[in-house]
Protein backbone atom coordinates (compact mmCIF):
# COMPACT_ATOMS: atom_id res chain seq x y z
CA UNK A 1 0.00 0.00 0.00
CA UNK A 2 1.45 3.37 -1.02
CA UNK A 3 2.18 5.94 1.66
CA UNK A 4 -0.33 8.79 2.06
CA UNK A 5 -0.42 12.17 3.79
CA UNK A 6 -3.64 13.32 5.42
CA UNK A 7 -4.92 16.83 5.97
CA UNK A 8 -8.03 17.78 7.94
CA UNK A 9 -9.98 20.84 6.79
CA UNK A 10 -13.36 21.99 8.10
CA UNK A 11 -13.79 18.68 9.90
CA UNK A 12 -13.14 16.54 6.82
CA UNK A 13 -9.99 14.48 6.20
CA UNK A 14 -8.36 14.22 2.78
CA UNK A 15 -5.56 11.94 1.60
CA UNK A 16 -2.76 12.88 -0.79
CA UNK A 17 -0.08 10.59 -2.23
CA UNK A 18 3.55 10.84 -1.14
CA UNK A 19 6.08 10.87 -3.97
CA UNK A 20 9.67 9.71 -3.42
CA UNK A 21 12.59 10.55 -5.69
CA UNK A 22 15.47 8.23 -6.57
CA UNK A 23 17.71 9.86 -3.94
CA UNK A 24 15.11 9.56 -1.17
CA UNK A 25 13.60 13.04 -1.42
CA UNK A 26 9.93 13.02 -0.41
CA UNK A 27 7.04 15.25 -1.44
CA UNK A 28 3.32 15.43 -0.85
CA UNK A 29 1.51 15.52 -4.18
CA UNK A 30 -1.14 18.22 -3.75
CA UNK A 31 -2.07 18.47 -7.43
CA UNK A 32 -5.73 17.83 -6.58
CA UNK A 33 -5.83 19.93 -3.38
CA UNK A 34 -7.83 22.85 -4.77
CA UNK A 35 -10.24 20.65 -6.71
CA UNK A 36 -10.96 18.48 -3.67
CA UNK A 37 -10.92 21.03 -0.86
CA UNK A 38 -11.18 24.53 -2.33
CA UNK A 39 -7.92 25.42 -0.56
CA UNK A 40 -4.50 26.25 -2.00
CA UNK A 41 -1.11 26.32 -0.28
CA UNK A 42 0.73 29.58 0.38
CA UNK A 43 4.50 29.38 -0.04
CA UNK A 44 6.33 32.69 -0.56
CA UNK A 45 9.24 32.22 -2.95
CA UNK A 46 8.22 28.57 -3.54
CA UNK A 47 10.79 27.49 -0.92
CA UNK A 48 8.82 24.34 -0.06
CA UNK A 49 7.08 23.75 -3.39
CA UNK A 50 8.13 21.23 -6.00
CA UNK A 51 6.88 22.56 -9.34
CA UNK A 52 8.08 19.56 -11.34
CA UNK A 53 9.91 16.26 -11.27
CA UNK A 54 13.30 16.27 -12.95
CA UNK A 55 16.04 13.79 -13.79
CA UNK A 56 18.70 16.40 -14.59
CA UNK A 57 20.36 17.54 -11.36
CA UNK A 58 20.42 16.27 -7.78
CA UNK A 59 21.42 18.69 -5.04
CA UNK A 60 21.72 18.01 -1.30
CA UNK A 61 22.63 21.23 0.45
CA UNK A 62 23.06 19.65 3.88
CA UNK A 63 25.57 17.08 2.64
CA UNK A 64 27.23 19.31 0.03
CA UNK A 65 26.33 17.06 -2.90
CA UNK A 66 25.83 18.13 -6.53
CA UNK A 67 25.28 15.53 -9.27
CA UNK A 68 24.52 16.02 -12.97
CA UNK A 69 22.53 13.02 -14.25
CA UNK A 70 24.04 10.99 -11.39
CA UNK A 71 27.66 12.00 -11.98
CA UNK A 72 29.40 13.79 -9.05
CA UNK A 73 30.39 17.34 -9.91
CA UNK A 74 33.91 16.65 -8.62
CA UNK A 75 34.50 13.98 -11.28
CA UNK A 76 33.03 16.02 -14.12
CA UNK A 77 34.95 19.19 -13.26
CA UNK A 78 38.22 17.31 -12.99
CA UNK A 79 37.93 15.06 -16.05
CA UNK A 80 35.31 16.29 -18.53
CA UNK A 81 35.13 19.08 -21.09
CA UNK A 82 32.30 21.60 -20.92
CA UNK A 83 30.77 20.28 -24.15
CA UNK A 84 30.80 16.75 -22.75
CA UNK A 85 28.82 18.02 -19.77
CA UNK A 86 26.47 19.97 -22.05
CA UNK A 87 25.79 16.76 -24.00
CA UNK A 88 25.21 14.89 -20.73
CA UNK A 89 22.70 17.43 -19.43
CA UNK A 90 20.83 17.53 -22.74
CA UNK A 91 20.76 13.80 -23.46
CA UNK A 92 21.02 12.05 -20.11
CA UNK A 93 24.21 10.11 -20.86
CA UNK A 94 27.84 10.95 -21.50
CA UNK A 95 28.70 10.81 -25.22
CA UNK A 96 30.95 8.19 -26.73
CA UNK A 97 33.83 9.38 -28.94
CA UNK A 98 31.73 9.47 -32.12
CA UNK A 99 28.79 11.25 -30.47
CA UNK A 100 31.09 13.86 -28.93
CA UNK A 101 32.82 14.48 -32.26
CA UNK A 102 29.47 15.00 -34.00
CA UNK A 103 28.21 17.25 -31.19
CA UNK A 104 31.35 19.39 -31.27
CA UNK A 105 31.13 19.55 -35.07
CA UNK A 106 27.56 20.84 -34.94
CA UNK A 107 28.59 23.51 -32.42
CA UNK A 108 31.53 24.64 -34.59
CA UNK A 109 29.30 24.79 -37.69
CA UNK A 110 26.93 27.30 -36.03
CA UNK A 111 29.43 29.52 -34.20
CA UNK A 112 29.16 32.52 -36.54
CA UNK A 113 26.60 35.23 -35.83
CA UNK A 114 24.58 36.60 -38.77
CA UNK A 115 26.36 39.70 -40.09
CA UNK A 116 23.15 41.74 -39.88
CA UNK A 117 23.06 41.21 -36.12
CA UNK A 118 26.35 43.03 -35.71
CA UNK A 119 24.60 46.25 -36.70
CA UNK A 120 22.50 46.02 -33.52
CA UNK A 121 25.60 46.46 -31.40
CA UNK A 122 26.36 49.79 -33.06
CA UNK A 123 23.21 51.35 -31.61
CA UNK A 124 23.58 50.27 -27.97
CA UNK A 125 24.93 53.00 -25.67
CA UNK A 126 28.64 52.65 -25.00
CA UNK A 127 27.91 51.95 -21.32
CA UNK A 128 25.13 49.40 -21.97
CA UNK A 129 25.28 46.47 -19.55
CA UNK A 130 26.39 43.30 -21.37
CA UNK A 131 23.63 41.22 -19.73
CA UNK A 132 20.97 43.52 -21.19
CA UNK A 133 22.62 43.20 -24.60
CA UNK A 134 22.91 39.42 -24.29
CA UNK A 135 19.24 38.99 -23.33
CA UNK A 136 18.10 41.19 -26.23
CA UNK A 137 20.36 39.54 -28.79
CA UNK A 138 19.37 36.00 -27.80
CA UNK A 139 15.71 36.95 -28.02
CA UNK A 140 16.31 38.45 -31.47
CA UNK A 141 17.55 35.07 -32.75
CA UNK A 142 13.90 34.03 -33.05
CA UNK A 143 13.41 36.69 -35.74
CA UNK A 144 16.39 35.41 -37.72
CA UNK A 145 15.30 31.78 -37.41
CA UNK A 146 11.48 31.88 -37.71
CA UNK A 147 11.09 28.08 -37.68
CA UNK A 148 12.03 28.20 -33.99
CA UNK A 149 8.71 29.95 -33.27
CA UNK A 150 6.60 26.95 -34.30
CA UNK A 151 5.41 25.12 -31.15
CA UNK A 152 5.05 21.92 -33.20
CA UNK A 153 8.57 22.11 -34.63
CA UNK A 154 10.36 18.90 -35.60
CA UNK A 155 13.04 17.25 -33.49
CA UNK A 156 15.63 18.28 -36.08
CA UNK A 157 14.54 21.92 -35.85
CA UNK A 158 14.79 21.78 -32.05
CA UNK A 159 18.26 20.24 -32.24
CA UNK A 160 19.39 22.92 -34.69
CA UNK A 161 18.10 25.64 -32.34
CA UNK A 162 20.00 24.07 -29.45
CA UNK A 163 23.22 23.88 -31.48
CA UNK A 164 22.85 27.52 -32.52
CA UNK A 165 22.36 28.70 -28.96
CA UNK A 166 25.35 26.87 -27.51
CA UNK A 167 27.52 27.87 -30.48
CA UNK A 168 26.56 31.54 -30.75
CA UNK A 169 26.39 32.57 -27.09
CA UNK A 170 30.19 32.85 -26.70
CA UNK A 171 30.36 34.80 -29.98
CA UNK A 172 27.68 37.24 -28.77
CA UNK A 173 29.38 37.66 -25.41
CA UNK A 174 32.76 38.35 -27.02
CA UNK A 175 31.28 40.85 -29.50
CA UNK A 176 29.56 42.65 -26.62
CA UNK A 177 32.87 42.90 -24.79
CA UNK A 178 34.79 44.10 -27.85
CA UNK A 179 32.07 46.62 -28.70
CA UNK A 180 32.30 48.09 -25.21
CA UNK A 181 36.05 48.57 -25.66
CA UNK A 182 35.72 49.92 -29.20
CA UNK A 183 37.92 47.08 -30.46
CA UNK A 184 37.40 45.12 -33.70
CA UNK A 185 35.47 41.87 -33.39
CA UNK A 186 37.22 38.54 -33.62
CA UNK A 187 35.60 35.83 -35.74
CA UNK A 188 35.42 32.34 -34.25
CA UNK A 189 38.44 30.13 -34.85
CA UNK A 190 36.97 26.65 -35.21
CA UNK A 191 40.34 24.98 -34.97
CA UNK A 192 40.21 25.78 -31.26
CA UNK A 193 38.17 24.08 -28.58
CA UNK A 194 34.97 25.67 -27.27
CA UNK A 195 36.54 27.38 -24.24
CA UNK A 196 39.77 28.28 -26.07
CA UNK A 197 37.78 29.81 -28.92
CA UNK A 198 35.86 32.01 -26.50
CA UNK A 199 39.09 33.25 -24.90
CA UNK A 200 40.49 33.90 -28.39
CA UNK A 201 37.43 35.99 -29.35
CA UNK A 202 37.55 37.91 -26.06
CA UNK A 203 41.22 38.83 -25.91
CA UNK A 204 42.66 38.32 -29.39
CA UNK A 205 43.18 41.04 -32.00
CA UNK A 206 43.18 40.67 -35.79
CA UNK A 207 46.70 42.15 -35.95
CA UNK A 208 48.34 39.59 -33.66
CA UNK A 209 48.59 35.86 -33.02
CA UNK A 210 46.92 35.33 -29.67
CA UNK A 211 47.99 32.27 -27.72
CA UNK A 212 45.50 30.89 -25.19
CA UNK A 213 47.02 30.10 -21.79
CA UNK A 214 46.11 26.46 -20.93
CA UNK A 215 45.87 27.29 -17.21
CA UNK A 216 43.26 29.96 -17.97
CA UNK A 217 41.40 27.64 -20.36
CA UNK A 218 41.33 24.86 -17.75
CA UNK A 219 39.99 27.20 -15.06
CA UNK A 220 37.25 28.55 -17.36
CA UNK A 221 36.32 25.02 -18.44
CA UNK A 222 35.87 24.08 -14.77
CA UNK A 223 33.87 27.23 -13.99
CA UNK A 224 31.50 26.64 -16.90
CA UNK A 225 30.95 23.06 -15.73
CA UNK A 226 30.37 24.13 -12.12
CA UNK A 227 27.72 26.62 -13.26
CA UNK A 228 26.07 24.37 -15.87
CA UNK A 229 22.97 23.56 -13.81
CA UNK A 230 21.75 23.97 -10.26
CA UNK A 231 18.32 22.37 -10.04
CA UNK A 232 15.17 24.56 -9.88
CA UNK A 233 16.83 27.91 -9.20
CA UNK A 234 15.27 31.27 -10.13
CA UNK A 235 16.54 31.40 -13.73
CA UNK A 236 15.92 27.69 -14.50
CA UNK A 237 12.38 27.98 -13.15
CA UNK A 238 11.92 31.12 -15.26
CA UNK A 239 13.01 29.27 -18.41
CA UNK A 240 10.57 26.45 -17.64
CA UNK A 241 7.58 28.67 -16.88
CA UNK A 242 8.14 30.88 -19.95
CA UNK A 243 8.64 27.78 -22.10
CA UNK A 244 5.44 26.24 -20.69
CA UNK A 245 3.46 28.83 -22.68
CA UNK A 246 5.07 27.32 -25.84
CA UNK A 247 7.28 30.38 -26.22
CA UNK A 248 10.25 29.57 -28.45
CA UNK A 249 13.52 28.42 -26.92
CA UNK A 250 15.35 31.68 -27.72
CA UNK A 251 12.77 33.76 -25.84
CA UNK A 252 12.73 31.29 -22.94
CA UNK A 253 16.52 31.48 -22.59
CA UNK A 254 16.40 35.27 -22.89
CA UNK A 255 14.02 35.30 -19.90
CA UNK A 256 16.47 33.10 -18.00
CA UNK A 257 19.27 35.55 -18.74
CA UNK A 258 17.14 38.40 -17.37
CA UNK A 259 16.44 36.41 -14.19
CA UNK A 260 20.13 35.59 -13.76
CA UNK A 261 21.01 39.27 -14.12
CA UNK A 262 19.52 40.04 -10.69
CA UNK A 263 22.11 40.61 -7.93
CA UNK A 264 20.38 38.06 -5.69
CA UNK A 265 21.01 35.36 -8.31
CA UNK A 266 23.82 35.62 -10.84
CA UNK A 267 25.33 38.91 -9.79
CA UNK A 268 26.96 37.64 -6.59
CA UNK A 269 30.49 37.28 -7.99
CA UNK A 270 30.30 40.84 -9.32
CA UNK A 271 29.32 42.02 -5.84
CA UNK A 272 32.33 40.17 -4.39
CA UNK A 273 34.73 42.27 -6.46
CA UNK A 274 32.81 45.48 -5.79
CA UNK A 275 32.99 44.71 -2.06
CA UNK A 276 36.75 44.10 -2.26
CA UNK A 277 37.23 47.36 -4.18
CA UNK A 278 35.23 49.21 -1.50
CA UNK A 279 37.52 47.76 1.19
CA UNK A 280 40.59 48.84 -0.79
CA UNK A 281 39.21 52.34 -1.35
CA UNK A 282 38.55 52.61 2.39
CA UNK A 283 42.21 51.94 3.20
CA UNK A 284 42.30 48.11 3.16
CA UNK A 285 41.61 47.83 6.91
CA UNK A 286 40.34 44.24 6.91
CA UNK A 287 39.85 44.07 10.67
CA UNK A 288 37.39 46.97 10.47
CA UNK A 289 35.34 45.31 7.73
CA UNK A 290 35.38 41.87 9.34
CA UNK A 291 34.11 43.45 12.58
CA UNK A 292 31.37 45.20 10.59
CA UNK A 293 30.35 41.81 9.15
CA UNK A 294 30.19 40.34 12.66
CA UNK A 295 28.08 43.21 14.00
CA UNK A 296 24.43 42.15 13.69
CA UNK A 297 23.35 45.81 13.87
CA UNK A 298 25.56 46.78 10.91
CA UNK A 299 23.89 46.37 7.48
CA UNK A 300 27.23 45.40 5.86
CA UNK A 301 27.46 41.78 4.72
CA UNK A 302 30.38 39.90 3.22
CA UNK A 303 29.54 38.71 -0.29
CA UNK A 304 30.95 35.37 -1.41
CA UNK A 305 30.75 33.61 1.96
CA UNK A 306 28.29 30.86 2.88
CA UNK A 307 25.45 29.72 0.63
CA UNK A 308 21.66 29.74 0.75
CA UNK A 309 21.47 26.08 -0.30
CA UNK A 310 24.74 24.52 0.86
CA UNK A 311 24.65 24.51 4.66
CA UNK A 312 28.05 22.97 5.40
CA UNK A 313 30.21 23.60 2.32
CA UNK A 314 29.85 24.36 -1.36
CA UNK A 315 31.36 21.42 -3.29
CA UNK A 316 32.00 23.71 -6.25
CA UNK A 317 34.14 26.04 -4.13
CA UNK A 318 36.47 23.21 -3.14
CA UNK A 319 37.04 22.41 -6.81
CA UNK A 320 37.62 25.92 -8.07
CA UNK A 321 39.85 27.06 -5.17
CA UNK A 322 42.77 25.07 -6.64
CA UNK A 323 42.27 26.66 -10.08
CA UNK A 324 42.16 30.05 -8.42
CA UNK A 325 45.45 29.38 -6.64
CA UNK A 326 47.02 28.04 -9.87
CA UNK A 327 46.03 31.14 -11.86
CA UNK A 328 47.30 33.60 -9.26
CA UNK A 329 50.58 31.69 -9.03
CA UNK A 330 51.01 31.30 -12.81
CA UNK A 331 50.17 34.88 -13.71
CA UNK A 332 52.06 36.51 -10.83
CA UNK A 333 49.52 39.30 -10.67
CA UNK A 334 50.18 42.34 -8.48
CA UNK A 335 46.66 43.49 -7.65
CA UNK A 336 45.77 44.96 -4.24
CA UNK A 337 42.14 43.85 -4.63
CA UNK A 338 43.20 40.23 -5.12
CA UNK A 339 45.60 40.54 -2.17
CA UNK A 340 42.65 41.62 -0.02
CA UNK A 341 40.67 38.63 -1.30
CA UNK A 342 43.36 36.16 -0.27
CA UNK A 343 43.69 37.77 3.18
CA UNK A 344 39.91 37.65 3.62
CA UNK A 345 39.89 33.98 2.62
CA UNK A 346 42.53 33.19 5.26
CA UNK A 347 40.53 35.00 7.95
CA UNK A 348 37.30 33.20 7.07
CA UNK A 349 38.94 29.78 7.11
CA UNK A 350 40.43 30.21 10.60
CA UNK A 351 38.12 32.65 12.45
CA UNK A 352 35.72 30.91 14.87
CA UNK A 353 32.90 33.33 13.97
CA UNK A 354 32.98 32.22 10.31
CA UNK A 355 33.63 28.56 11.10
CA UNK A 356 30.73 28.26 13.57
CA UNK A 357 28.31 29.89 11.11
CA UNK A 358 29.69 27.93 8.15
CA UNK A 359 30.54 31.16 6.31
CA UNK A 360 33.10 29.52 4.04
CA UNK A 361 34.25 31.12 0.75
CA UNK A 362 31.84 29.94 -1.94
CA UNK A 363 32.05 29.51 -5.71
CA UNK A 364 31.11 33.17 -6.29
CA UNK A 365 34.10 34.30 -4.21
CA UNK A 366 36.61 32.26 -6.18
CA UNK A 367 35.04 32.81 -9.60
CA UNK A 368 35.14 36.58 -9.09
CA UNK A 369 38.85 36.38 -8.26
CA UNK A 370 39.57 34.22 -11.33
CA UNK A 371 37.64 36.47 -13.71
CA UNK A 372 39.41 39.58 -12.41
CA UNK A 373 42.81 37.87 -12.59
CA UNK A 374 42.43 36.94 -16.27
CA UNK A 375 41.17 40.37 -17.26
CA UNK A 376 37.41 39.91 -17.58
CA UNK A 377 35.63 43.16 -16.59
CA UNK A 378 33.38 43.04 -13.55
CA UNK A 379 30.22 43.74 -15.58
CA UNK A 380 30.97 40.66 -17.72
CA UNK A 381 30.96 38.29 -14.73
CA UNK A 382 27.24 37.51 -14.98
CA UNK A 383 27.62 36.93 -18.73
CA UNK A 384 30.22 34.26 -17.88
CA UNK A 385 27.70 32.70 -15.50
CA UNK A 386 25.09 32.69 -18.28
CA UNK A 387 27.50 30.95 -20.67
CA UNK A 388 27.97 28.17 -18.16
CA UNK A 389 24.30 27.89 -17.21
CA UNK A 390 23.10 27.73 -20.84
CA UNK A 391 23.10 23.91 -21.28
CA UNK A 392 21.28 23.54 -17.96
CA UNK A 393 18.59 26.00 -19.03
CA UNK A 394 18.18 24.21 -22.36
CA UNK A 395 18.00 20.82 -20.62
CA UNK A 396 15.32 22.17 -18.25
CA UNK A 397 13.31 23.57 -21.18
CA UNK A 398 13.72 20.34 -23.17
CA UNK A 399 12.59 18.18 -20.25
CA UNK A 400 9.54 20.39 -19.67
CA UNK A 401 8.54 20.13 -23.34
CA UNK A 402 9.13 16.38 -23.58
CA UNK A 403 7.10 15.79 -20.40
CA UNK A 404 4.24 17.84 -21.91
CA UNK A 405 3.96 19.84 -18.71
CA UNK A 406 1.02 22.26 -18.46
CA UNK A 407 1.41 26.03 -18.64
CA UNK A 408 2.70 27.42 -15.35
CA UNK A 409 0.00 29.29 -13.46
CA UNK A 410 0.64 29.92 -9.74
CA UNK A 411 -2.28 30.85 -7.50
CA UNK A 412 -2.52 33.67 -4.96
CA UNK A 413 -4.33 34.75 -1.82
CA UNK A 414 -6.02 38.05 -2.61
CA UNK A 415 -5.58 40.73 0.10
CA UNK A 416 -6.92 43.81 -1.70
CA UNK A 417 -10.15 45.80 -1.36
CA UNK A 418 -13.47 43.98 -1.44
CA UNK A 419 -16.17 44.89 -3.97
CA UNK A 420 -16.95 48.60 -4.16
CA UNK A 421 -18.82 50.88 -6.54
CA UNK A 422 -17.27 53.35 -8.98
CA UNK A 423 -17.62 57.01 -8.00
CA UNK A 424 -17.41 59.72 -10.70
CA UNK A 425 -14.48 62.15 -10.39
CA UNK A 426 -16.73 65.10 -9.53
CA UNK A 427 -18.16 63.26 -6.52
CA UNK A 428 -14.86 61.99 -5.09
CA UNK A 429 -13.60 63.66 -1.91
Amino acid sequence: MSEKATITLDGQTYEFPIVEGTEGEKAIDISSLRAETGYITLDFGYKNTGATTSSITFLDGEAGILHYRGYPIEQLAEQASFLEVAYLLLNGELPNAKQLQEFEGNIRYHSLVHEDMKRFFEFYPSNAHPMGILAAMVNSFSTFYPKSQDPNRSIKDVERTIFRLIAKMPTLAAISYKNNLGHPYMYPNNRLGYVENFIHMMFGLPTEDYEVDPVVADALNKLLILHADHEQNCSASTVRIVGSSQANLYSSISAGIAALWGPLHGGANQEVIEMLEAIRNDGSDLEKWVNKAKDKNDPFRLFGFGHRVYKNFDPRARIIKKSCDDILKKMGINDPVLDIAKQLEEIALRDDYFIERKLYPNVDFYSGIIYRAIGIPTRMFTVMFALGRLPGWIAQWKEMVENKEPIGRPRQIYTGATKRDYVPVKDRK
